[in-house]
């Protein structure tokens, strides 16, 4: 008696199908590559600052801004931002001796963000400054994507072109910008739920400047509490202490800041509504 090797009917055999692959996200826009990193440094202060935020709808939101200093007059700012499919934000800034406009547009697609700005055009005087931007994700890792700024006044015309790139992994993201204009690196790292550091190197060749950053962010859920601080490599040192105070939507910030090279101290209180 022989051995007898029994096959499967052909309509039960498992069907092989290939892999789907998931689409690439968004990059984001050119402003954001090195936010995870910037977001670690406490922002500068100096005097006292009110912001009050108002969403009037899902794609519409403005916000107002009151700066008192003792360096300068008083300021007010009004942002207004329409956020859809073409992101639009005029920008009107009033204080006491100029007046600036902007108008931004943002276009955002699978893979890939574009970005237009220009500020201050004035068809008469032949005078604009434009920046474009596009990012383009290469894979869920990569990110790759260039920056052109162009400017035109009577008697002066330039453009400065900067490549970037960003590669981000589970726990720590890096970016590098590099241009004519000079460099920006920065890497961010998120050691738990609480701690996050943050380096930034610039290069500036315009000025035969750079700067070495190292900045930390310490988050005290239990208090409401979120602890900022810095140090550079102008001697530079500072820390910014956040409070939200729920369940009203308002945050309270004191920040100092000391240049030990300067001899320089300045400090600031704030409060956001919204």
């Amino acid at each position: 008696m022989g051995n007898t090797l029994g096959l499967a009917p052909m309509g039960t055999l498992p069907r092989w199908s290939p892999r789907r692959e998931e689409p690439l996200p968004n990059p984001g826009s050119f402003d954001e590559l090195h936010r995870l990193c910037k977001d670690v440094f406490p922002a500068q202060m100096e005097g006292v600052k009110l912001v009050v935020n108002k969403v009037l709808s899902s794609h519409f939101q403005v916000a107002h801004t009151i700066h008192m200093s003792a360096l300068g007059l008083p300021g007010y700012h009004l942002h207004a931002a329409y956020a859809g499919d073409w992101q639009l934000s005029p920008t009107e800034t009033q204080q006491a001796k100029f007046l600036t406009w902007q108008f931004d547009g943002e276009y955002r697609g699978d893979d890939y963000t574009a970005t237009l700005t220009l500020g201050n055009p004035d068809l008469i005087g032949e005078s604009v400054i434009m920046v474009a931007h596009f990012l383009q994700s290469l894979t869920h890792r990569l990110v790759l994507g260039g920056e052109l700024v162009y400017h035109r006044r009577p008697g002066e015309e330039g453009a400065i072109l900067t490549l970037a790139g960003k590669y981000s992994a589970v726990h720590w993201v890096a970016t590098l910008n590099v241009g004519s204009g000079g460099a920006h690196a920065s890497y961010y790292h998120r050691a738990n739920e609480q701690v996050q550091v943050g380096v930034e190197f610039e290069a500036n060749t315009r000025l035969q400047d750079t700067t070495f950053s190292f900045g930390y962010h310490l988050t005290l859920p239990q208090a409401n509490m979120v602890f900022r601080g810095l140090v550079d490599s102008n001697w530079c040192v500072g820390a910014v202490l956040e409070k939200k105070m729920p369940p009203l939507p308002v945050t309270l910030a004191l920040g100092a800041f000391l240049n030990h090279w300067r001899n320089r101290f300045h400090c600031g209180f704030s409060i956001t509504v919204g």
